[in-house]
């Protein structure tokens, strides 16, 4: 997709089709009184005689408006003007998308950055409006021996007010198509079926984008046999019951001015599929547990967008991949296995798998006197009981981190919400065998996993994001959602800011 900036008048405009929201009161925003003026009160007459219900979300297509360059006018309601806030302006803004998309058009132009938010610059607009374009544009049909015609949108045009605000638009409709962009990838690695997307592929797929970043990526794969000679007992013990070999995965990018600064790490769970193992998970719905790599997916997917944006930060990216199945050597209820730290752990569930996986990966992270750590995993159904599919749920062992991946989320519209880890929820995971029992009952099933988790996060920053409620979308939508990467993007993008920030000035 490709975006640009006019400060032009919308009514001058040659394109296929010129989007413009409307609120249901008639009041017309600058983009469309100008539209208006040059049809003869086309929209005011519309919203006025009833012909255009400006409710949230509708769409109306008018296929020829006189006096105006373009071929088609849609009209898109914002509802009432005192209640936009960033939820309506999304929902109007992906209705119009998924309108656009499907269009025979090739180019067109879109005036979402007129709307009025509180505390939302024309910026962010531009980056959600760029997003939204973006994801409405995504198709997963390849395995399908008739995919649909791929859209024919290929050029985007954003209004702006001035020379100044074309240029902040323009800087956040760059980011919002790498974003975007990374939100797409990610959705495609969920989607894949286990069959093709497994440790192995995950590793090849870390080895594509090191081979594309023109340098800016470096990739390492670990295989079993370096990891039995690292000592990653845990993550080892996840595999054992598959064909399938386990890997970790490490990917570098180095962006900052001072090479020996410390990075940022991301760290994703990437069960390729999880069948619960010893544990079996009840049949209805297991193929779902295709998307037990939704954290590992949305590490990638960062990566992809840090790669569009190319920040001033030295970051690392690991990724845990291993594929959960009761063959004949997989783990068993009862068994204890020794973590790259040196605890021990006392598995009493093997569908409590994916923590079995981070806390070697998390481990292995030391290594790089890291500056924060966050981990990303589809962990608990117990996340989904208590937060929904709204937010995702994030504990941590650090104040300052949690409230920078809740502002992160805040900015981003991809938001998270703040648990208890106390020191209360830790006796629940007493064993009478191991250092360490894998899971801690029913009560508080995050908060537990989250427990167990910061024993092997104790030397550095970090926030643990459990996105078993927004990494995917069951039933007729059935489909990963690409969550949380824009949180993850713009988490990082801040620390960027940060450290451009004189520290008198903080």
């Amino acid at each position: 997709m490709q975006f640009s900036v006019q400060t032009a008048n919308p009514a001058k405009a040659e394109t296929d089709c010129v989007v413009v929201p409307v609120f249901k009161d008639g009041e017309l925003l600058p983009a469309a009184a100008k539209l208006d003026d040059a049809s003869e009160r086309l929209i005011g007459q519309l919203v006025e005689r009833g012909d255009f219900d400006a409710a949230l979300g509708n769409v109306l297509m008018v296929p020829f408006a006189p006096g105006l360059c373009t071929a088609r006018l849609m009209l898109v309601g914002l509802g009432e003007r005192k209640k936009c806030r960033e939820a309506a302006f999304l929902k109007a803004l992906d209705a119009a998308c998924e309108a656009l998309i499907k269009l025979p058009a090739d180019d067109a132009v879109i005036a979402f950055t007129d709307v009025p938010l509180d505390e939302r610059d024309s910026a962010w607009k531009a980056r959600k409006t760029l997003e939204a374009i973006v994801r409405a544009g995504y198709r997963f049909d390849q395995f399908k021996s008739s995919p649909a015609p791929l859209p024919s949108l290929k050029r985007l045009t954003l209004t702006a007010r001035d020379s100044d605000d074309a240029r902040r638009i323009e800087d956040g409709a760059r980011e919002g198509l790498a974003i975007g962009d990374g939100i797409n990838y990610t959705r495609t690695l969920a989607n894949l079926p286990g069959n093709v997307c497994t440790p192995r592929y995950l590793a090849e797929q870390a080895e594509v984008l090191a081979a594309e970043s023109g340098g800016a990526l470096t990739a390492e794969v670990l295989d079993e046999d370096a990891l039995e000679a690292l000592g990653a007992g845990s993550l080892l013990s996840v595999g054992r019951g598959s064909v399938e070999p386990t890997r970790l995965i490490v990917m570098h990018y180095r962006g900052a001015d001072d090479p020996d600064e410390a990075p940022h790490v991301l760290v994703g769970k990437g069960i390729t599929f999880d069948s619960g193992g010893i544990s079996l998970k009840p049949g209805a719905g297991m193929d779902e547990m295709k998307f037990d790599m939704g954290g590992a997916a949305s590490v990638f997917g960062t990566t992809r967008a840090v790669l569009g944006i190319r920040p001033k930060l030295n970051l690392v990216f690991i990724v845990a991949a291993a594929e959960n199945m009761p063959g004949s050597a997989a783990t068993k209820p009862g068994d204890i296995v020794t973590t790259l730290k040196g605890l021990t752990v006392e598995v009493l569930n093997t569908d409590a798998e994916g923590r079995l996986a981070l806390c070697d990966a998390l481990t292995y992270a030391e290594r790089f006197e890291p500056a924060s750590v966050v981990d990303i995993a589809t962990l608990t159904g117990a996340v989904i009981t208590g937060l929904g599919h709204h937010a995702s749920g994030l504990l941590s062992n650090d104040d300052d981190i949690a409230l920078d991946v809740l502002d992160a989320g805040e900015t981003a519209w991809d938001r998270a919400w703040h648990l208890p880890l106390w020191d209360e929820y830790q006796q629940q995971l007493d064993s009478n065998f191991a250092d360490l029992a894998n899971i801690g009952g029913a009560p508080a099933g995050t908060i537990t996993a989250a427990c167990f988790l910061s024993h092997f996060a104790d030397r550095f920053p970090w926030a643990h994001l459990d996105i078993a409620g927004t990494a995917w979308h069951s039933g007729k939508q059935k489909g990963a959602t690409g969550r949380p990467v824009g949180l993850l993007t713009q988490y990082l993008l801040d620390r960027q800011n940060d450290a451009d920030v004189e520290p008198s000035e903080r």
